[in-house]
């Protein structure tokens, strides 16, 4: 484990490259970068899009593999779509937040200056973050996606309620009825989990959080399951009723029948956290939390 700045020598950027603002903050991390004398890299994508002479990686995995830091530039679709790219590596992940609310983003980009500092006076430290799987078998072929922050099934165009069963290591759960069902990681309690009315959860947990979309009974509440649980879910409803996606991103449209396993994946991430960083400091700030001074 690198547990010092001078151990991180070279630096990949990945950037949103339909961001003019993402290619400005590049343009200042490349001048900062080059300053403190670290050899720099980016994928192909990046270079293109910010004018970037440099050595350049084909994509986010080959180019993780070169180096000691990832610099990803966005906002959490961003984050994520790298953080599956790179899964399973040891490179650590440092996100620079450009524009929208970033809970994976720990680093606004107007202090890009003061955490590059950080990271070379080795102020920081690195947080291991566990991605969930689903597997379904539709129309004969096996289905696999990971997801860093949730699986979610959920109705399709069709506007009308879907019906999913529910188990859990093997013992039934419920019957759910409603717009569908998120099945969050602890690192995605912050995303579309907590706009459907889940529970916070602090990254590190160990657990699952099952949250309900719009259900139609009063007493569906989300809940809490430790992340060694293995959860099945049964599409009820037929096709074009009933989609699966992972992290934001369709994978497949399920058939009456169909059952979606989902459990802890055995690839994670590694994310590089500042040494001011806090999780509920950035609950306070992000979602404008008020009430007694602290």
């Amino acid at each position: 484990m690198k547990k010092t700045g001078d151990q991180i020598k070279r630096i990949g950027l990945i950037g949103h490259s339909e961001k003019v603002s993402c290619s400005n903050a590049v343009a200042t991390a490349v001048r900062l970068i080059r300053v403190a004398g670290r050899k720099l890299f980016a994928d192909a994508a990046t270079a293109e899009s910010a004018g970037l002479k440099l050595a350049t990686f084909p994509d986010a995995a080959t180019l993780a593999a070169a180096v000691d830091l990832l610099v990803v530039f966005g906002g959490d679709g961003t984050m994520l779509r790298v953080a599956r790219s790179v899964a399973g590596s040891r490179t650590p992940i440092l996100g620079v937040n450009i524009g929208g609310l970033g809970f994976l983003t720990a680093v606004p980009s107007k202090e890009l200056s003061r955490a590059l500092k950080n990271v070379w006076t080795g102020e920081f430290k690195f947080e291991s973050r566990a991605l969930i799987e689903a597997s379904v078998r539709c129309d004969g072929r096996l289905i696999r996606a990971a997801a860093l922050n949730d699986i979610v099934i959920s109705r399709g165009v069709i506007s009308r309620l879907i019906q999913l069963d529910v188990d859990v290591d093997g013992e039934p759960l419920t019957r759910y009825r409603g717009d569908g069902l998120i099945v969050s990681s602890p690192t995605g309690s912050t995303a579309y989990s907590l706009a459907a009315g889940g529970a916070l959860v602090k990254p590190t947990a160990e657990v699952f959080a099952l949250t309900p979309i719009c259900p139609h009974t009063l007493s569906n509440r989300s809940l809490i399951l430790p992340l060694t649980s293995t959860i099945r879910v049964r599409a009820i409803s037929p096709k074009p009723s009933t989609i699966l996606s992972a992290d934001g991103d369709v994978i497949a449209e399920l058939s009456d029948g169909d059952v979606v396993t989902i459990r802890r994946s055995r690839r994670t991430v590694r994310l590089m956290q500042l040494g001011d960083h806090s999780f509920f400091a950035a609950l306070r700030q992000k979602l404008n939390w008020r009430g007694a001074n602290v």
